[in-house]
This record gives structure tokens, C-alpha cells and sequence, in this order.
């Protein structure tokens, strides 16, 4: 059975209306960014019924035919909306954004709007947790290996972003050195080609260096020292490469 977790009051909105209608045969859609956990709702509040795609437009077609309550997600995608018989059919769809607000008001006794990851806080912190649970065990890395306070979140794709920006912290900072010549072995591979690449391809490892580097010592002179290098090469070299 599908879970979903919330604290927002938009969605505890959502979920208590659906639940005071349940019974009635009425269509109802829910409308939000990408990757909000539009579908995992609806899965979770009507758990037995069929779940289509607007992609797909025969099997909805189908699906219409042979079930009096369906699931239909990416129904912005459907190209013969105005076409479809919601009649004595509990219909529950979700969609990225409005398209035909007209039709969409004729199809659907309830609208409801899905706030994105920003505009729920608390969401953000349990969702974080899971992936990063997830991760470590997908991973196979030891909790205590990394510091998962420091991940820095993306939310711009709500919980697609934030999942690849956990699972990109994680395996970022628990690899190992042979690791490391791994990936730069695959990406010069597929890379390497024309004149001149070994200059081309020198800020791979100049640039990172001096950046962490200068982060952890905080001073040229002393990076100079610990590199063993000049400090006119050093400032040479952060000049060209235009690290600040």
C-alpha cells in the first residue's frame, strides 16, 4: 500500500476532502509542479484503483471503458480531453499544470492545487531523512562515514532534485582514491580528443586542488608551501583558471 507523509495544511486540505467524498461518484483533479508527490497521493488515498497515464492515450481510453474509478496521471498530456465521459465514474487525475482551465472546470467537480517542496518545511526534513536512509543503504556507505547535515538540497525539482542531490553528496563523499581515477579514466575516455588535451584537461586536477586547497588553508603562502610550489606560480595559476 502507498504511504504519504505531510504537515502541510494545503495537503491535510486535499486529503480530508477526498476522504468527505470518497463515496460519491465524482472527479476530482490535483494540479502542481513536477515531482511534488502528486500520484503518491492519489495512490494513497484510493489505493485499489487502476492507474493510467495521459501519455498513454488508448489505454485511457480503454481504462474509461472498463472501471468506474481510475487514476489518471500527466492528464495534461491527454490530446482528446474534450472528448472524455466522466459520467458515474469516480475519476481522480493529476497534472503539472492547468492547460484549459474552462475544460478542465466543465471535467472536475473538485480542483485542487499541490504547494511545491519549498512551501512545505517539514515535508522537506522527512523526505531528506528517507533518502538519505535510502541511499546509505542502496550505497552500501556507513552512516557514521558521512556527514549528512552538510548535504546541500536542491529544490528546483522538488523531490526528484532533492533525491539526486543526496544520493550525489553521498557517493561524492565516500569515494575513495581509486574511485576517483575510475570516474576521471571513463571521462577522459570519452573526452579525450583534438590537440593539445593534456593542457585542455589540466584544470581536472589543478582546479579542484587549489580550490580545497585555499579553502582549507585559507592563504596562498601557505598553499604555496604545502603544494611546493612558487607563489607567483600559484597566483599564475589561479588566475588562469579564474578561481576566486
Amino acid at each position: 500500500m502507498e504511504t504519504f507523509f505531510t504537515t502541510s495544511d494545503k495537503i491535510q486540505h486535499i486529503i480530508k476532502s477526498f476522504n468527505l467524498t470518497k463515496t460519491l461518484f465524482v472527479s476530482s483533479i490535483i494540479i502542481g509542479e513536477a515531482y511534488t508527490g502528486k500520484k503518491s497521493l492519489a495512490r494513497y488515498l484510493f489505493p485499489n484503483a487502476r492507474l493510467v497515464s495521459g501519455e498513454d492515450q488508448e489505454e485511457v481510453k480503454a481504462a474509461l471503458a472498463d472501471h468506474d474509478e481510475l487514476i489518471i496521471t500527466d492528464f495534461e498530456k491527454l490530446s482528446n480531453q474534450s472528448a472524455l465521459d466522466f459520467s458515474n465514474k469516480r475519476i481522480i487525475a493529476t497534472a503539472n499544470y492547468m492547460g484549459n482551465p474552462a475544460l478542465i472546470d466543465d471535467l472536475f467537480a473538485f480542483i485542487y492545487t499541490m504547494p511545491s517542496l519549498q512551501e512545505r518545511p517539514e515535508d522537506i526534513t522527512y523526505m531528506k531523512n528517507l533518502f538519505i536512509k535510502e541511499a546509505l543503504s542502496t550505497l552500501m556507505i556507513e552512516p557514521d562515514t558521512v556527514n549528512t547535515e552538510e548535504i546541500p538540497l536542491n529544490l528546483t525539482m522538488n523531490n526528484k532534485s532533492l533525491k539526486k542531490s543526496i544520493y550525489t553528496y553521498l557517493i561524492q563523499h565516500s569515494m575513495d582514491d581509486k574511485d576517483i581515477k575510475e570516474v576521471l579514466y571513463h571521462y577522459l575516455l570519452k573526452h579525450l580528443d583534438g590537440n593539445d588535451e593534456y593542457r585542455e584537461h589540466l584544470g581536472l586536477y589543478e582546479i579542484p586542488l587549489i580550490e580545497a586547497g585555499l579553502k582549507k588553508f585559507g592563504s596562498q603562502l601557505q598553499l604555496s608551501q604545502v603544494l611546493g610550489i612558487n607563489r607567483n606560480t600559484l597566483r599564475k595559476k589561479i588566475h588562469e583558471h579564474r578561481i576566486d
